[in-house]
């Protein structure tokens, strides 16, 4: 690797070749601000927050797209750049609505933070009221450009590493703002709820939709029984919202936070994803032994199902007809729980705690009540969560670490590593694997579909049929795979998909990390590991020999596939137009 030598703030510095300032300084322990920058998504030197001297130059340079150069010297803190970014953020305030402290971002937003740290605390240029609405027409974010501080990110987003690009800058000067084309509701748009902008926004702007008072109003109910159940990535997310180190699983304390929460039950969604394994595998076996559209898609993730509909409706049969973990769960609390509990189903709430914001809409789709009502009653994302701990007082660091409620309970490590991408895939593996060759897995992982890149392709040899998965990750790269298939290129028997790049763990309902991190932390891995790692702690690593599942199908369902399954169980996907009200 070609090096580069330099000087920030009169230290020597040896960058690689191709490096910018910013990353250079990062390695020299120095800290740029940005605004934003995100790295391999927006790289656009718009904020001018991370400028920078550069001895020689006829202006400031842009840290976040600058390249070093040998012997480049660079300041980074100079009076005057101190000065420059006091006014630009002034200057950002004048048009940015400043209701700090009732704000859901408040101690949470990079502009708030960069302020603090400058000492910008009133607005000498006034502020100009744009007069911009609120779109509350989806049921999963709001949307309020009085907060937009124009940093491009949910665009670039949007439109580079979710392919949709239903967002876009318009008009100009003072009337700059994002919005969808004509200034339409997302509604009317093929926004897919991935909630991708939501994650990287760095104030209020764009914010999931909040729907943690209807949890406080069933919680404070008696005519109610409100049964919660978290996804298998919030156990490795949700300390982030208390200050603990990425990738550390709370299982434990998070199962105990909920109970303090007041939950009449406290279950664990990763047991609907062993159920999903059932399903699904079985669901592959058939089209493989009897035929039906292949490649097999996977339907886990409902961001990536809108997608579909939308973007490649001719694939919506390739689906796997499988209702999500999520739906499933809710689905088996109404029908089974209730059952086997002596409950009303009438009387039961369903709250799912999960990564994704497309959740929220998923609970509303249609085919998604198994007992002529909704499958899950409220889904809230991890942040919320978090919310809703600090506001009732819940220490989650100080908690000890209890164990879920049984019936729903009990999952296996296949269950667990649904979170990352690539988890659904190798869960399915472990089980079909053993059902088709009737042998147990010397070692039941499949590390060929682990990791975060971009495509990951594998061929298996199950008892002479040789199976060609692919997994992937983010919807641009869904797009290319989708094509590739497409144009014959290429071939598969099963395939992943997980709207958000990595799967559940970056889901657009997670944790906010500022840019500072995202830029220099792979989080994905991080948070990834947490799962991984619980799994080959476990003894109980395969769905199949999950001691519930297998309960479930004895007492209730029969089989996996059988009449009652698939009316509880599955539902159907229909195509979309790309603007509903441009047919």
């Amino acid at each position: 690797m070609n090096t580069v030598n330099l000087k920030i703030n009169n230290i020597p510095v040896v960058a690689p070749e191709g490096a910018t300032i910013l990353e250079a300084a990062h390695l020299a322990g120095i800290r740029i601000p940005t605004l934003c920058y995100l790295k391999e998504i927006n790289a656009i030197g718009a904020c001018r927050i991370c400028v920078c001297e550069v001895k020689g130059a006829r202006g400031l340079a842009a840290a976040c797209v600058m390249p070093v150069n040998e012997g480049m010297e660079v300041f980074t803190n100079t009076p005057a750049l101190q000065k420059y970014r006091r006014t630009t953020l002034e200057l950002i305030l004048s048009t940015h609505r400043t209701d700090c402290l009732s704000c859901t971002r408040s101690t949470d937003c990079e502009l708030q933070q960069l302020c603090r740290e400058y000492g910008v605390d009133m607005n000498r240029f006034g502020r100009k009221d744009q007069g911009y609405h609120t779109d509350s027409s989806m049921p999963h974010l709001i949307r309020d450009n009085s907060k937009c501080i124009l940093c491009r990110r949910c665009v670039a987003v949007c439109q580079k590493t979710q392919y949709a690009g239903v967002i876009e800058t318009c008009e100009r000067g003072f009337d700059t703002h994002i919005a969808s084309a004509f200034d339409m509701p997302l509604s009317e748009t093929a926004c897919v709820a991935c909630g991708q902008c939501t994650a990287v926004c760095p104030t209020s702007a764009l914010r999931e939709r909040d729907d943690t008072d209807k949890v406080w109003a069933a919680l404070n109910d008696p005519t109610k029984t409100v049964i919660v159940g978290p996804a298998p990535s919030v156990r490795a997310q949700l300390g982030e919202c208390f200050g603990m180190p990425i990738g550390t699983n709370v299982e434990g304390k998070l199962v105990a936070a909920l109970r303090r929460l007041g939950f009449d039950q406290v279950f664990d969604v990763d047991t609907a994803a062993d159920v999903t394994i059932m399903e699904e595998g079985t669901e592959l076996l058939h089209r493989l032994k009897e035929g039906g559209p292949l490649p097999l898609i996977t339907s886990c993730s409902p961001g990536w199902i809108k997608f579909c509909e939308h973007y490649y409706p001719e694939f919506v049969d390739n689906l796997s007809s499988c209702k999500s973990p999520q739906q499933m769960f809710g689905a088996l609390i109404k029908t089974y729980y209730a059952q086997k509990a002596g409950l009303d189903p009438k009387n039961i709430v369903v709250v799912s705690v999960m990564p994704c914001t497309a959740k929220k809409f998923e609970i509303g789709r249609e085919g998604q009540s198994a007992v002529g009502l909704p499958d899950v009653d409220i889904s809230i994302t991890t942040r919320e969560l978090g919310d809703m701990l600090h506001r009732a007082g819940v220490m989650l660091p100080e908690l000890p670490d209890e164990e879920f409620d049984p019936v729903f309970g009990v999952a296996s490590g296949a269950g667990h590593i649904f979170g990352a991408t690539g988890g659904v895939m190798e869960a399915a593996l472990r089980t079909v694997a053993e059902i088709v060759t009737g042998k147990e897995l010397e070692r039941p992982e499949f590390r060929e579909v682990r990791g975060i890149e971009d495509i990951k392709e594998a061929e298996y040899d199950l008892a002479g049929t040789k199976v060609r998965v692919a997994v992937t990750s983010g919807l641009a790269n869904a797009a290319k795979l989708l094509d590739r298939i497409k144009s014959g290129e290429a071939e598969y028997h099963f395939v992943e998909v997980m709207a958000c790049p990595g799967g559940c763990v970056n889901g657009g309902g997670q944790p906010h990390q500022s840019g500072d991190v995202r830029n220099f932390t792979d989080l994905r891995s991080l948070r990834a590991a947490a799962l991984y790692s619980e799994d080959e702690a476990m003894t109980l690593r395969k769905s199949h020999e999950n001691p519930v599942v297998k309960e479930l199908y004895a007492e209730y369902l029969g089989e996996p596939g059988s009449h009652l399954a698939h009316h509880i169980l599955h539902t159907t996907y229909v195509a979309r137009d790309k603007y509903e009200n441009c047919k």
